[in-house]
């Protein structure tokens, strides 16, 4: 049986209070936005979609070994903007500036989920974290200048999501911590 599953690194949670703070105002201002909960923010390095245990199975050791290639270290979480760039926005995200160990982190987590059976992702990443999506068709709001701070990356994760009424589920399969060789 297929789950649905996506690999990101987690953010402490100081930054998710700090975050969820500085957009309450937001929060306010924006209609028609079903936000994140603050405890599932998390900086997505590949979203997998359904996914067959064996594939995930056969990616650990690519992200185990890339987890111990890249060294714990911070990102800047800073800018809000909107995806798609142009007419009505879907989702509504908090940028991150990565570091180069991250983003070679991020290919390498690209190169498992490939070499796993998984398509390769026809869209060029962006860092950021989800904040919320549009439920509607919207003119595109005025966004303000938001600076959350850094966020501590420690550890990647392989994650298994579920979809329920109230929200996502989203559960550790498996975690590999960075630099640890």
């Amino acid at each position: 049986m297929n789950i649905r599953a996506f690999v990101a690194l987690p953010i402490d949670d100081a930054l998710k209070q700090r975050i969820a703070e500085s957009t309450r105002p937001l929060r306010e201002r924006l209609s028609g936005v079903k936000w994140v909960s603050a405890e599932n923010l998390h900086l997505t390095l590949r979203f997998l979609g359904p996914s067959s245990p064996q594939a995930l199975e056969a990616m650990e050791p690519a992200l185990r070994t890339a987890a111990g290639a890249c060294p714990a270290c911070e990102a800047e979480v800073t800018g809000l903007g909107m995806f798609p760039e142009r007419g009505s926005p879907r989702v509504l995200w908090l940028g991150t500036v990565l570091p180069g160990p991250v983003m070679r982190l991020q290919e390498a987590c690209e190169a498992a989920a490939v070499a796993a059976g998984f398509a390769a992702e026809p869209r060029p990443f962006r860092s950021h974290l989800t904040l919320g999506r549009f439920r509607d068709a919207v003119a595109r709001p005025a966004l303000p200048s938001l600076d959350a701070g850094p966020a501590r990356l420690e550890t990647l994760v392989l994650f298994k999501s579920d979809l329920r009424r109230q929200g996502a589920v989203y559960t550790p399969i498996k975690e590999f911590h960075l630099g640890a060789a």
